[in-house]
């Protein structure tokens, strides 16, 4: 499997299109957020990663979000497990518990069994 892409988002809703075929919406996506005090402060968002499965492939695997600082300490980790059926595209939700110690940016390292690797940037930025 690998992983198509890792975004942070506001919300995800899913529809089906002409012919069955299947459209995700994302909205609010955010690679930067406000923040609502200044640090410490901890925040919840949702990271969405959009997965595929090729043909030949069983569809069964684990899906590891390390959350890490700038200096590269990590902050939150997420694993669970992932199941796709062969040929298809999944999406897997993952929340973290972002603590930041001041404003910076936290990445999102994201992998799959046996896939690629992607890592996703979200920055706090000062309060608005």
């Amino acid at each position: 499997m690998d992983i198509m892409s890792a975004l942070f988002v506001e919300n995800i809703g899913q529809r089906q299109a002409a012919g069955g075929a299947t459209r995700i919406d994302l909205t609010g996506v955010m690679f930067s957020i406000a923040a609502a005090s200044p640090p410490p402060l901890t925040i919840s968002p949702h990271l969405v990663v959009l997965i595929r499965c090729r043909p030949d492939e069983p569809g069964q695997g684990t899906l590891e979000v390390e959350f890490k600082d700038a200096a590269g300490e990590q902050v939150a980790r997420n694993v669970q497990p992932v199941n796709i059926q062969p040929g298809k595209f999944g999406r897997q939700l993952v929340k973290g518990e972002l603590a930041y110690k001041e404003l910076g940016t936290i990445e999102a390292h994201c992998h799959i069994t046996g896939g690629s690797d992607v890592v996703v940037p979200l920055t706090l930025l000062p309060p608005a």
